[in-house]
């Protein structure tokens, strides 16, 4: 594997952001004021946008060399949900917001339609990314995951609000692994809890006390909120819908939500082409490519194993970094120490052990969902679904078809609450220019926009800002014909998602070896 000339450090710090900076990451902090470029006309509109490939950007987040010498995290935060708004926050993203807003000062641009998805906010880690004896508890006894049901249409007898309070029972002899406490592995914390609330402000500061684009008040003709199977989606959206409606409080407000099997917003459909792919090149291979990193590092897993009681022969501890990545971070971004070794307390991870975890972990996701050539097909496969729903939700706003939801024809404000391999997997399929490990909560906004009477253009945000995509025929993603996106969309997944199921199907051939050419 060949490595190029380190750039400049992403960040200059964590205060403030170069112009350079600024350029390669899209965390920028323009001024609202910025002009509005003019927008080719939607006659002129490229539908045949190029369905290939195009690298990322190389920086020091992609460069092996600097991952492995360096020092810090590019000015990137890992231990507070209170970063300045232009920063990578790990524990809380940039998000769109009054004061780093990019205005459209052209008003023959009318705003149409708004569709967001973002990440979840901050949790616990997962059960299987804690050590196996944790040395202190994690308590979660500051707020309460409320589980329960009540008839609806009609209603019927009330219920209870019921939440769970987890225990040890001293009648249980068994110790139970990872962290002893009163959390559940993962859930949203109450510091979440709090960030999701906040981003509801946010969006709606924006959405409809700036632009006036939503009502002041709940309409669920209007705004339609969509989460995963995964619970810690819905705990994250019942905060942030009270901070956008705070009359919702203790209301009940429908979560759009799709069978399991058949999920594509997590995504949870089986795609045996997509994970095929993934394993042939990212973690779990035995690529040339994909094992140069974790050779680098072995110094440092032998470092950690040490210190965790992790088993050196874990598998699914050493294929990826992911696995510490989580036990670390989800510690500072909830100020709690680094781990040490539970036979030695003296003996503990440092922070420039942490920060080189952390450098591995961006590196990763950099090199799964942008750096390889395969990183487009198996995001196209995997994802398909949802960017189909997207342009079908877009193609509606149009007055071209329906929504991709039976009752949600007058729908303007649509909002998915996911993770970040949704996230991932969708600024994959975008080419997003610079590619990070999305953190707590970052957000991508599609903004639809009508000019000159049946015109249509495209923005997108990404942490509130214009994203930038190498894909020469999407650039910078500012007033966009939007047929140029659905152009490339549909060719990649088909209308109505229609190439996803025969790009998700194993060819014959490659299952009894004949057939093939």
């Amino acid at each position: 594997m060949r490595y190029s000339q380190s750039n400049p450090s992403l960040f200059a710090g964590i205060s403030y952001l170069s112009a350079t900076v600024q350029a390669q990451t899209g965390y920028g902090y323009p001024p609202s004021s910025s002009p509005t470029p003019a927008a080719p006309s939607c006659k002129g509109a490229n539908t045949t946008a190029e369905l290939i490939w195009y690298p990322p950007v190389k920086s020091d987040i992609n460069t092996l060399s600097t991952v492995i010498n360096g020092t810090g995290i590019y000015g990137f935060v890992f231990n507070s949900s209170q970063a300045p708004l232009n920063t990578y926050d790990w524990c809380n993203m940039p998000h769109t917001n009054t004061a780093t807003y990019p205005k459209v000062n052209d008003t023959s641009y009318k705003l149409e339609y708004v569709e967001v998805i973002h990440r979840h906010h901050k949790r616990t880690p997962y059960a299987a990314n804690t050590f196996p004896v944790e040395s202190y508890a994690w308590e979660c006894s500051d707020e309460g995951l409320f589980y329960g049901g009540k008839p609806l249409n009609p209603y019927g007898n009330s219920s209870a609000s019921t939440y769970w309070e987890v225990y040890t029972s001293p009648s249980n002899p068994l110790v139970p692994e990872g962290f002893n406490g009163t959390c559940q592995f993962p859930q949203i914390t109450r510091g979440g809890l709090d960030d999701s609330h906040q981003h509801g402000v946010d969006l709606k500061a924006v959405y409809s006390t700036m632009l006036g684009f939503i009502p002041e008040q709940y309409n669920a003709n209007i705004t339609s909120y969509r989460v995963t199977n995964n619970v810690i989606t819905s705990q994250v959206a019942s905060m942030l819908i009270a901070g956008m409606y705070p009359s919702r409080a203790n209301q009940d407000t429908p979560l759009l939500i799709q069978p399991a099997s058949v999920d594509s917003l997590e995504p949870a459909y089986t795609c045996s082409v997509a994970s095929a792919l993934y394993g042939s090149y990212g973690s779990g291979s035995t690529a040339p490519a994909w094992l140069a990193h974790l050779n680098a590092s072995a110094s440092l897993y032998a470092t950690l194993d040490r210190l965790s009681g992790v088993n050196p022969n874990a598998t699914d501890w050493h294929m990826s970094w992911d696995h510490y990545f989580d036990n670390l971070s989800a510690r500072l971004c909830h100020a709690k120490a680094l781990p040490c070794n539970i036979a030695n307390t003296t003996d503990c991870v440092t922070m420039a052990e942490a920060d080189e975890v952390f450098r591995l972990g961006e590196y990763e996701y950099s090199f799964i969902y942008r750096d390889s050539n395969q990183s487009l097909p198996a995001s196209v496969a995997s994802y398909g679904i949802w960017v189909a729903e997207l342009a079908q939700n877009l193609r509606h706003a149009m007055g071209q078809g329906s929504s991709s939801v039976a009752s949600g024809n007058s729908i303007r404000y649509r909002h998915n609450v996911a993770h970040d391999g949704s996230i991932s997997r969708l600024l994959a399929i975008l080419q997003i220019e610079h590619m990070v490990w999305p953190g707590m909560g970052a957000e991508v906004i599609f903004e639809l926009y009508q000019k000159d009477g049946g015109c249509y253009f495209l923005r997108v945000l990404w942490g509130g800002q214009i994203m930038v995509s190498n894909h020469p025929a999407l650039g910078r993603l500012d007033m966009l014909p939007v047929e140029t996106l659905l152009g490339y969309l549909d060719g990649l997944v088909g209308v109505g998602g229609s190439k996803v199921p025969g790009l998700c199907k194993t060819p014959e051939c490659a299952v009894d070896g004949e057939g093939c050419k």
